[in-house]
Order: C-alpha cells, then structure tokens, then sequence
C-alpha cells in the first residue's frame, strides 16, 4: 500500500515550510494541532476565523483575525484548517481558499489513537493491501488511496476529488428496496432514520434505532413520533451486555471511554434482535464499530444484513473493519466512499450481497 502513498506527512510539510502559519479556527481542534505543533516544534503566527466569528476573541494568548485582517498583515502564507466542516457553502470556501494558498487539513484523531502517518501505514501495510484487494469497484479502490493519501498529507484536493453524494450509495450500492428491515446504530437525532426513508420514499418494513446519549436519544423519540414501525432503544451498541461509561462531548461527539463519568447501558445487535431479522445495519458509534460488528455476528452470518459501517473513528477502522466484516461473512461484496467532509469524516465501508 505504501506505494500509492506519493504524499509526504502533513507534520513534515508543515516544519519545512518557510511561509507563516495561519490556524483557520478556535476550538478543540485548535488546541490539538496547537499540541501536535508544538511537539514538533513548529510556531504559528496567527489565528483566524469566519468573519462572522470573530468577537475579540483570544486563543492561546493571541487576538483571533479576521482572514482580511490576515491578508492585509502577511503577503503569503500557510492555511491549517483546525475544524471539520461538511456543509455545501463552506466546503466551497475551503475550496476557494485552498486555490489561492498552501491549506492543510490535518486528520487530527478522533479517539485519541495518534496521528496518521506514512509510517503508520508502514507498519500496516500488509492489512491495508488486504482490505484494498476486498474492494469491488475501481471508485471504490481510488477513494480508499485519495482518503489514505489526505490522512497523511492533510492535502483537501484528495477529499474533493473522490466525494460522493449519500443518496446515489444507498441506490447503487445498497440497493435499498421497500421492504427493507432497518436497525441503526448511533442514530443520533434521527438523521439517519430521515435518510433512510428519502432513500426508500418512505417504503420499509420496520426501523430499530439505537442511540447511547440521553440528550440525543430524547431528540431521536422527539424527531421520530410521526414514523411509523419504528422502535427505539437508549443503549450503547456494544459485543454483549454491560454497564459502560460514557465521555460527554457536545453534539454526535459522545463516545465511550474509560474517563467518561455517565453509566450507560449497552447491549449487542444480536441481544437486541433475539434472533430476529434484519436487511440493513447500520454503523456510526464513535469507535465501538468493532465491538458492535462482534456482537452482530449471529446476525450478519445469518440474514446476510447489508452493511454501512462508519471507518473514521480509528486510525486501525480502515483495515479492521473490512478485514473483520469478511471473515464473518465472505459472500458480501465490499465497498469504500467518502461523502463531502472535511477532515476524512464520513469514509465508510458498505456491503451487499448483489
């Protein structure tokens, strides 16, 4: 895998570089790059933010500008973009900005499993060769090397060139039909659940929804009271039933971890279905992906259930998941897509059986 690597670390860009460096952003973000930087021991010179952000505002002891304020002070300079975004207009703008000056996007970790690197790939490059062969398409296999070469090189080109659109994966892929028996996992405020039924025109047998925050899970039962056949469970998807703890972020963020402080039930797929059928199976659980997959496995071998199984949570999720999705069941047909995001967030796997 390694080979089709052709891009150098975002970290060694970004200490090579003789142009300032200019942080786009304000938050937890910002203080992870800041860290990451700091380890390296590379400086910054200023930070900035959406003019509509910017209220006098210090960060990390300096005023945060306005990115006129920047163009005005500095006739060239280095763009580290320090949040995620996915929204229409401001991928545009990311867009815009990346053609008038060097901008990264660092892939910074999102449970905390270390930064992505060539060398990470290095030391797997056995497995990612193994879950590239398992792809069944060419889109497939070219967004797997465009998403492995942002992660390390932080380039925004690779995340624009390979995104698809969610709606054309759930027909082609997926091929949802109108009788489909739906169970998503981390089913947040509902998003998912409205996706699901613009995708069917609102055609299926039965929807199980599973979300493990309290606070989301009361927007899910709010979100979801004029659905039909619809069932919700406030648990954490998980390989067995446990009491776990959950680390509360603000929005989809959540997840479970060792430092959290909240009790949170969680259950498997195959508990919660008691044997019972699905067609699709949906998974964006905050790193438990894994877990979550062990849990299900009666279930995946059984009913052969199609797949949307989130890769982004963990550096290994890109290798993981395929490899272990495959071993429990070699009749799937396995494919790889990222949806407009920046950083490398909505990369997902999806099986079928077609």
């Amino acid at each position: 895998m390694i080979e089709k690597i052709i891009e150098p670390d975002v970290w060694d860009s970004l200490k090579n570089t003789d142009l300032p460096i200019m942080l786009y952003g304000m938050g937890n973000g910002t203080d992870m790059i800041i860290e990451k930087l700091d380890e390296i021991g590379v400086s910054f010179a200023e930070i900035f933010a959406s003019d509509e952000f910017v209220r006098g505002h210090f960060v990390h002891g300096k005023r945060v500008l306005k990115y006129s304020e920047i163009c005005e002070k500095y006739d060239d300079f280095v763009i580290v973009l320090c949040f995620a975004i996915h929204d229409e207009k401001m991928l545009s703008r990311i867009r815009e900005l990346s053609q008038k000056h060097t901008l990264f996007a660092p892939n910074v970790p999102i449970v905390n499993d270390g930064v992505f690197t060539r060398e990470y790939i290095i030391e797997h490059d056995a497995e990612f060769d193994k879950a590239y062969s398992f792809l069944s398409d060419d889109f497939s296999k070219q967004s797997y090397i465009d998403v492995l070469n942002f992660k390390v090189s932080g380039k925004v080109e690779y995340l624009f060139k390979c995104q698809k659109e969610k709606m054309p994966v759930y027909s082609e892929y997926l091929n949802l039909s109108d009788n489909e028996i739906i169970m998503d996992l981390g089913a947040y405020d509902g998003d998912t659940v409205r996706e699901f039924l613009e995708a069917t025109n609102g055609r299926y047998e039965k929807i199980y929804a599973v979300e493990a925050d309290a606070k989301n899970y009361k927007k899910l039962v709010n979100n979801t009271q004029s659905v039909e056949r619809i069932e919700t469970f406030n648990l954490a998807a998980w390989d067995k039933k446990e009491t776990l703890f959950f680390e509360k972020k603000k929005g989809r963020n959540s997840k479970l971890s060792s430092a959290g402080n909240v009790e949170v039930q969680a259950d498997s797929v195959d508990n919660i279905l008691h044997g019972r059928k699905i067609t699709v199976l949906k998974m964006d659980i905050e790193g438990s992906e894994e877990k979550a997959l062990d849990g299900a496995e009666f279930t995946i071998k059984k009913y052969n259930p199609k797949l949307y199984v989130c890769a982004y949570h963990r550096n290994s999720d890109m290798f993981r998941l395929p490899i272990k999705i495959l071993n429990m069941n070699n009749n799937y047909k396995l494919y790889f897509c990222h949806h407009p995001y920046i950083p490398a967030w909505e990369s997902n796997f999806y099986c079928n059986i077609l």
